[in-house]
């Protein structure tokens, strides 16, 4: 299975107006572990952290944002929802203390990070897991059962109408109209892109012989927009329209419960966490990179596998204890029970587990100042 993004962006953002260096406290924390007082207390960090990165995050950012700087008044978080491609094209330029990524470094990228880094480059850290939604719009019908063969050829332009006997035959209950199908895809570099086509090669392997890629197929004519809410207000506007995007988005759009197994699961945060559970962390990596390789085949019950784990990336090694101490802070809050908590509330995101936790919290302690 397909371990990270195939390929990058080869646009370099304009980051000068992004790239803000974080100011130091005049009392920076000593604590060893980056508390962010996130639960409330004193504050204990100062200045300013720019993010850049996946659309997907961004309720769950703007929650964290929120919760962090009420309990760090002197601590400002930026994060601009550029799409993951941007993010890490940015972080790995400099333009940013942290991309948020809805993949994985590769171990090419880990390696160019070591520039910004220091020797032991970037670390991965799960912050974020939510079901992808395959979703639709489609007046009367709020739901349908599609297995992952059905959905390939749906988003190749194979199947070109809602009532197509793949469909119906699936859905016998339904009252599918003639309408003509109308694919919706990213025109970015995006993460969700790259996670979608991974779960379609990896789950109808026959029927979607493309490889995984966080650029859309081009050879697959289709409407697109950009940005999660670009997919999703397209989709919105037009009937007869399916796309794929970040089940927190998709409003009152229809959705397709994926065939796992001899059942068919509709996504849920907690269908979501499952998949994540029955998956394993990449071999080969640093002590405290946290690269997960789904399952995307899986035939466990009641797990959903189109899932979405989105990361911070971050560096190993930062050039100044303030910027240090102020990553570890942030971070220790998104990933603690408030933080995923309060992502949970805002985007329906599934908290990590006990276990996820308790390794991110270990490699956030772990960051460090070069030399």
């Amino acid at each position: 299975m397909k371990a990270s993004y195939y390929g990058r962006s080869a646009a370099v953002l304009a980051i000068g107006a992004l790239a803000l260096t974080a100011c130091g406290s005049d009392n920076p924390t000593g604590n060893e572990g980056g508390d962010s007082n996130g639960g409330g207390g004193e504050s204990s960090v100062s200045g300013t952290l720019t993010g850049i990165g996946a659309s997907s995050q961004q309720a769950a950012m703007t929650a964290w944002q929120n919760g962090f700087q009420s309990a760090n008044s002197g601590a400002t978080v930026q994060y601009s929802p550029d799409g993951s491609g941007a993010g890490r094209t940015a972080f790995l330029a400099g333009g940013a203390q942290f991309a948020g990524s809805d993949a994985f470094m590769s171990d090419e990228e880990n390696e160019e990070s070591k520039e910004q880094c220091g020797t032991d480059g970037s670390l991965n850290l799960p912050v974020y897991i939510s079901p992808i939604a395959v979703a639709f719009n489609l007046p009367g019908v709020d739901s349908l059962k599609l297995d992952a063969p059905t959905i390939a050829k749906i988003f190749k332009g194979e199947i070109e109408t809602w009532n197509a006997p793949e469909i119906a035959e699936q859905n016998p209950d339904a009252d599918l109209p003639d309408t003509r199908i109308t694919v919706v895809h990213r025109n970015d570099d995006s993460g969700t892109t790259e996670n979608f086509t991974e779960y379609l090669h990896s789950a109808a392997p026959q029927d979607w012989t493309d490889e995984p890629d966080q650029a859309w197929p081009s050879k697959y004519a289709a409407e697109n927009d950009k940005g999660t809410s670009g997919v999703v207000n397209t989709t919105q506007g037009t009937e007869g329209t399916i796309t794929y995007a970040d089940a927190s988005a998709v409003g009152d759009l229809g959705t397709v419960d994926i065939k796992v197994g001899e059942e068919y699961v509709p996504h849920s945060p907690e269908a979501a966490a499952k998949a994540v559970e029955v998956s394993k962390q990449v071999e080969g990596r640093s002590e405290h990179d946290m690269a997960i390789e789904l399952e995307r085949d899986t035939t466990e019950a009641g797990a959903y596998p189109l899932v979405l784990i989105s990361y911070h990336v971050v560096c190993s090694q930062y050039d100044s204890q303030e910027t240090a101490d102020l990553v570890k802070a942030f971070e220790s809050y998104v990933i603690s029970e408030d933080g995923q908590k309060t992502a949970a509330d805002s985007a329906g995101s599934a908290p990590l587990s006990e276990t996820l936790r308790e390794q991110a919290t270990a490699a956030v302690e772990s960051i460090k100042v070069q030399g």
